[in-house]
């Protein structure tokens, strides 16, 4: 176990370089920069590119993308163009909303597919496994900025119940969350449903029944128990899932996190952060599908003994 884990974080240096190159040529190709947003509207030619010189800006992109990565293989992110800050300062700043978000989100998705899923396994090819199936392809199928959009319409500005947006109290959390977790369920439900179907035929839950056991608990201890493994595997995706998903919500809902962070890095056109903060969504997305994996690894021993080898 312990070479496939040093085996996994030897592979996440070349995926987090590509992704970091990929990141810093795409916002040196988009229009503009940030030069041209915080100067004085009456610059003069020679004081621009004086700015764009303390800024690191001269140089081509080339030059410019080796300067960076030199720093971040010793460990300096940089610091913001527009924030004058040092890009890890700020992202720790702002992670903690993000991970409040992420984690409701994921509670929120669980309590809505493990009933779904269950209950649809356990009457299969009723009209509880029907509408379990439409509510689970419609939880994918809508775009979540739409959700979030009608939420805010719903309960923030006919009902009055939530606030519309902002991050200062777990009130504002509700709306955000309830959006990205229901975005999240769909895929849940369909696994929970498909891995309890697999596991509630096999003879040993017909031999428990047979022997006077409650149905109620035959699920519950015995195939539920079974049909984790794949739930769990699922469930790592979809926490990863929901750290992308945030940048939309955090935006729609005005959430103070990091998806927020990264989009505002964007419009202003602030290669440093905008580069720092997805090089560090791609870090907590890969660090969490290996802590799916070692997990996974643990709840069926036969993948364990898969990875000893």
């Amino acid at each position: 176990m312990t070479h496939y884990i040093i085996r996994r974080l030897m592979l996440m240096i070349p995926v987090l370089i590509c992704v970091t190159f990929v990141v810093y040529f795409l916002m040196d190709l988009a229009p503009g920069d940030i030069v041209s947003q915080v100067a004085p509207a009456d610059a003069t030619p020679e004081q621009i590119e004086q700015l764009r010189i303390d800024m690191g800006l001269n140089g081509n992109v080339f030059v410019r993308y080796g300067r960076y990565l030199w720093k971040l293989c010793h460990g300096d992110m940089g610091t913001s163009l527009s924030l004058k800050r040092p890009v890890i300062e700020v992202f720790i700043e702002r992670l903690p909303k993000t991970l409040e978000l992420a984690f409701a989100a994921i509670l929120v998705a669980v309590l809505i597919s493990l009933p779904l899923g269950i209950a649809a396994a356990t009457h299969h090819r009723t009209w509880i496994d029907g509408a379990s199936v439409v509510t689970s392809m419609l939880s994918v199928s809508m775009p979540s900025f739409w959700l979030g959009l009608l939420l805010i319409f719903a309960f923030a500005q006919r009902i009055k119940l939530f606030p519309s947006g902002g991050s200062d109290g777990l009130i504002f959390l509700i709306l955000p969350a309830l959006t990205l977790g229901t975005e999240q369920a769909g895929n849940l439900t369909r696994i929970t449903r498909s891995s309890m179907l697999d596991v509630i035929r096999q003879d040993y839950l017909r031999t428990a029944r047979a022997k006077g056991v409650s149905e109620n608990k035959v699920i519950r201890k015995h195939a539920l128990k079974n049909a984790l493994i794949p739930i769990i595997t699922v469930l790592g995706s979809t926490l990863g899932n929901a750290f992308g998903g945030a940048v939309a919500i955090e935006t729609v809902f005005a959430w103070n996190g990091i998806g927020r962070l990264t989009v505002s890095a964007i419009n202003m056109r602030d290669m440093t952060l905008a580069t720092g903060c997805i090089l560090m969504f791609t870090l907590m997305l890969n660090m969490t599908l290996l802590i799916v994996d070692i997990a996974y690894a643990y709840v069926d021993p036969r993948v364990k003994a898969r990875y000893s080898k």
